[in-house]
């Protein structure tokens, strides 16, 4: 399984964050890569960067982009990252549509693409990881309903595996749950809040953190993951600057 050039990988949400530098591991460790996001711009930014990567400008969010991108390329590895930027503010500060966006962005993608996974189904020997947030496990109090998605997300990606099982289809599904990081898009705003929620400047809270999670070291972890026996993949997984750690169900 070490060899990646015959196994198709489909990354969705790649035009940014911890789903770009995802998308650039694969491709540098020589699978070829459908990098699918909204923004066309971005999609073509990373593409330019490596003849390994196509593109698919779609909405991952969409009931009918999970089952035709599935039957275009055939993937063997999936990995979804898309999902929304939740509004940094407490409870009380939220409307229901702010605090409930994550559930209708990054739980509909998950229960879409592990659905048609499914359905389909994929080949046997194919992976499918769901990157859910760290904030599954500790929570959230600045970003609604964001950790509640998240752990949904997670515990989908475990209903999908126990289907998987039952029906004998040879393919494995797996969460990661990377831990709070300011190298993105999306974990930058939530260290500025949490940091001045705690009375503390951003480089203290930082400081705290302590090592933070790259892109690139996201990327490297779940091609190693990919490498990995099927029999050996756990359900889950929380993953930091050191790398991946099980997580007990």
């Amino acid at each position: 399984m070490s060899d990646l050039s015959n196994r198709d990988t489909l990354v969705v949400g790649a035009s940014r964050g911890l789903g770009r530098g995802i998308a650039r591991a694969f491709a540098e460790a020589g699978a070829p890569v459908v990098a699918v996001a909204r923004n066309g711009a971005a999609l073509a930014a990373l593409a330019a960067d490596d003849a390994r990567i196509r593109t698919e400008a779609a909405d991952a969010a969409d009931a009918a982009s999970a089952g035709s991108l599935l039957d275009r390329h055939e993937p063997s590895i999936v990995v979804l990252v898309a999902g929304a930027s939740p509004l940094m503010r407490p409870l009380h500060q939220q409307t229901w549509e702010t605090f409930s966006v994550n559930w209708h962005t990054d739980v509909r993608i998950a229960f879409h693409w592990l659905r048609e996974a499914l359905l389909r189904p994929l080949r046997p020997g194919a992976m499918v990881v769901v990157v859910s947030s760290g904030a599954a496990l500790a929570g959230s109090p600045l970003s609604g309903g964001y950790a509640g998605a998240k752990a949904t997300q997670r515990l989908i990606t475990g209903y999908a595996r126990d289907e998987a099982e039952r029906a004998g289809l040879g393919i494995t599904f797996t969460a990661v749950l990377p831990r709070l990081t300011p190298l993105t898009d999306l974990g930058e705003p939530a260290v500025r809040a949490y940091a001045a929620r705690s009375g503390q400047s951003v480089d203290d809270y930082l400081r705290q953190l302590g090592q933070p999670l790259a892109p690139e070291t996201a990327g490297t972890a779940l091609v190693n993951l990919a490498r990995a026996d099927a029999t050996t993949v756990a359900p889950g997984y929380l993953l930091t600057a050191a790398g991946l750690t099980e997580l007990q169900r």
